[in-house]
């Protein structure tokens, strides 16, 4: 009985050590990968990529709280998919979805993957996060 539970513990520990993971599928850019499609980045990362890249920034939080200076478009979420001729599909630029906490910003991000648009990014905690790490906001 004793060798089973040593076994049983040593299969856990494997197991969860398997699921703990330390790969960066977004690459070496310090992007978190989010899922099938897109990218989420951290406001330091998003703030970079502002200053460095070329970037379509796009709010789709509802209602109106404010934008990130910079923001390129308002586009209520759950129109996001039926209005995807308004944003660049191709990476250039950069398509950064935001919302207020990430929420909005996630649903919006699988509403284009589920029309075919990949290999865009969102703003990981949403201008919530933004603003706690001390990064400009424009507020209505």
């Amino acid at each position: 009985m004793r060798v089973s539970r040593v076994a049983m513990a040593i299969a856990l520990a494997i197991a969860l050590v398997g699921c703990s993971g330390s790969e960066d599928p977004g690459g070496s850019d310090g992007a978190e990968a989010q899922g099938p499609g897109w990218t989420r980045v951290s406001p330091a990362e998003l703030d970079r990529m502002l200053h460095d890249e070329d970037v379509y920034l796009v709010n789709v939080h509802v209602p109106d709280e404010g934008d990130i200076p910079g923001t390129d478009a308002t586009i209520p979420y759950t129109e996001i998919a039926t209005r995807v001729d308004e944003v660049p599909t191709d990476g250039e630029p950069k398509l950064v979805l935001y919302c207020r906490s990430g929420n909005m910003s996630t649903e919006a991000a699988q509403d284009l993957v589920d029309v075919g648009v990949t290999g865009f990014f969102e703003l990981e905690g949403g201008f919530i996060a933004w603003n706690d790490a001390g990064l400009p906001f424009d507020a209505p």
